[in-house]
């Protein structure tokens, strides 16, 4: 384990942030616009949601980069700023955490389906290696690889991203199944575990999918089927569409009043995903305050 990880996990729970999309959506981001490229064009607001989570208390904040890799650039015709977009969103995320909270640099999924034939083995790990790279030259703390459904996918990314030397995080999204307890590639928790863990990954866990009252028997298999440290980001209950757009239901303290059972059950780095915002990471800290190993900034 990464000496990093082995420092913060000394110190769990730790809280981390919550969401940016949704964040960014508040503050104007339209419906299909790159919310990446807001490191360029708005890079004040995208730093106004990191400090915000910082000031909420997150020990650890992501940057704006889950949807920077050239594949999905491509689609916005911003390929040729991958570099730029990358090495942007960390130095945001460095200014936002003013040297009170870590930096980890978010990678997300291609969008390309490798059962398919949309795209091989190798251009999905030439796409993550390009990446993580460049995410490394700008010097976060660590990895994050959110929100995979392919664990073959996430296996790639994961290998890539071992190559800069940094600590990775590697999650799956669980929402599909009776029980919601696989991934849409119909991977569970166990499969999944067994994976990450020999892929390398240092942290492993799940984020997004559903809401945070599905979470705590996700974790338990996780922590059954591995031993490194578990992370979990969940949403603020399912999305619902409404006449004023997407809505979440769960509240800053229903969703906290949820993590104490889930860091019991072995959670090391928890905090929020889609419909979370500061409000959620200051009530997280509120209940998780009573007791005494609490990490909150």
């Amino acid at each position: 384990m990464h000496a990093l990880i082995q420092r913060l996990v000394a110190q769990k729970p730790v809280i981390t942030d919550g969401a940016w999309g949704t964040e960014l959506q508040r503050q104007g981001l339209d419906p299909g616009e790159s919310p990446d490229n807001w490191n360029l064009k708005y890079p004040e607001r995208v730093e106004s949601v990191g400090r915000a989570y910082v000031d909420a208390g997150s020990r650890i904040i992501l940057t704006n980069t889950f949807q920077s890799n050239r594949i999905v650039l491509q689609r916005h015709g911003l390929a040729g700023r991958l570099e730029e977009i990358n090495r942007v969103g960390v130095e945001i995320s460095r200014r936002a955490a003013q040297g009170r909270a870590y930096v980890f640099a978010s990678l997300g999924p291609s969008g390309k389906l490798l059962v398919s034939g949309e795209v091989s083995e190798q251009e999905l790990q030439e796409v993550f290696a390009e990446q993580a790279e460049a995410l490394a030259r700008a010097k976060p703390d660590a990895l994050v690889i959110e929100t995979m459904s392919d664990v073959e996918e996430a296996k790639l990314a994961v290998l890539s991203c071992r190559q800069t030397g940094l600590p990775v995080v590697a999650c799956m999204a669980f929402d599909s199944g009776k029980n919601k307890d696989r991934t849409m590639m119909g991977t569970t928790p166990e499969q999944a575990a067994a994976a990450l863990d020999a892929a390398g990954a240092d942290v492993i866990g799940a984020n997004c999918g559903q809401g945070i009252e599905y979470y705590l028997p996700l974790a338990k298999r996780l922590r059954a089927a591995t031993d490194r440290p578990l992370w979990i980001n969940a949403n603020a209950g399912s999305p619902e569409l409404t006449g004023e757009g997407t809505v979440y239901r769960t509240t800053p303290n229903e969703f906290a009043e949820a993590a104490p059972a889930i860091i019991d059950a072995g959670v090391a780095f928890i905090g929020g995903c889609c419909g979370t915002g500061p409000e959620f990471i200051r009530a997280l800290c509120g209940i998780l305050a009573r007791q005494s190993d609490s990490t909150c900034a």
